[in-house]
């Protein structure tokens, strides 16, 4: 079963209903955690590339709520390396389609921290 949250973001952007981007991205800040299946967020990000970074912008951060105050600097490092690699991955592509891609993998990393930390937190 999807999270509380992805039901209004989903229908927002993959079925046209009434939410706003800044409305969407407003209730994934709202979620208490970054709970979800990968295959909620990638349908999410991939069917909408053209909003992707707002969106993927916004799942990041809320993910990096659940974890990134806890990490000590080599932990933060190795995190951000990854998150250097998401940009680095398409950096010589243009469009949005590589926009979306690169958004998707950085929300897909802090995804794996988030869950991680969740799962240590319990």
């Amino acid at each position: 079963m999807s999270p509380s949250w992805f039901h209004p973001a989903y229908a927002s952007i993959c079925q046209g209903k009434s939410l706003s981007l800044d409305e969407t991205v407003d209730v994934i800040k709202a979620a208490p955690h970054m709970q979800r299946q990968h295959e909620d967020l990638s349908g999410l990000l991939i069917r909408a590339p053209a909003v992707t970074f707002s969106l993927g912008t916004a799942v990041r951060e809320k993910c990096e709520a659940d974890f990134l105050a806890k990490l000590k600097p080599p932990q933060k490092h190795i995190y951000e390396r990854a998150l250097q690699a998401c940009l680095r991955k398409y950096e010589h592509e243009s469009g949005t389609m590589y926009v979306s891609f690169s958004a998707f993998c950085s929300a897909e990393v802090a995804q794996r921290y988030s869950q991680r930390a969740l799962k240590q937190s319990r």
